[in-house]
């Protein structure tokens, strides 16, 4: 039975949602994308009860085992940061009392995830969506194309832990032989999302 992950692109003004499902190890399947948005006019409660409504009959409609949202990070952009931040909150409190698994991601582990690269641009975060989903379009807009990118994202951390494993025994001797080493070997994709996620340890360890 396939593994279905929920994909929540937080933000006040436009939560983007998108629904993938698991099958083995990586063969992923487009589910459902969507945006939900709050008019910036209303006051802050109505605001993210609005938000939170519309999430809720997400998860009631496609019931998801686990939720992938992105990771809140300083910015310059304050008011930014504090929507994200709210939003973020109201998910997480939501999933427990659910009783759903919840994961939070960095941008850059995003990025590596998807496209190989820590600092991709998001038109080649939605391009890969739109490739490894095999979608007609590039979903619409940038939320909509980042909540399915967290959900890649989420669904690919498995495979690409094992694949921590893998780079620990390449820089080690190998007593198989060259074809042992290039097997084991992480791909690039997999090496840029293993920086990724130290850098985020790391900025996570300095905040501390």
């Amino acid at each position: 039975m396939p593994r279905r992950i929920l994909g929540i692109d937080p933000g006040l003004t436009r939560c983007g949602l998108g629904i993938v499902d698991v099958h083995g190890r990586q063969r992923l399947e487009f589910v459902h994308v969507s945006v939900v948005t709050s008019s910036p006019g209303d006051e802050l409660p109505r605001r993210l009860r609005v938000l939170s409504d519309g999430i809720d009959k997400i998860l009631d409609d496609f019931q998801p085992d686990s939720i992938a949202l992105e990771r809140v990070f300083a910015q310059q952009n304050l008011p930014s940061v504090m929507g994200v931040a709210q939003i973020s909150g109201v998910v997480l409190v939501t999933a427990e009392r659910r009783g759903i698994s919840s994961a939070l991601h960095t941008p850059s582990e995003v990025k590596a995830a998807v496209t190989g690269y820590g600092s991709a641009e998001k038109q080649q975060v939605g391009t890969m969506v739109q490739r490894i989903l095999r979608l007609d379009a590039i979903p619409k807009p940038a939320d909509a194309a980042d909540a399915l990118a967290l959900a890649i994202c989420s669904a690919w951390k498995s495979p690409l832990g094992a694949a921590s494993a893998a780079a620990t025994r390449a820089s080690a001797p190998q007593q198989s032989g060259n074809a042992s080493h290039q097997r084991d070997a992480p791909t690039a994709a997999q090496s840029a999302w293993l920086a990724a996620e130290r850098a985020a340890k790391s900025r996570d360890r300095r905040v501390r």
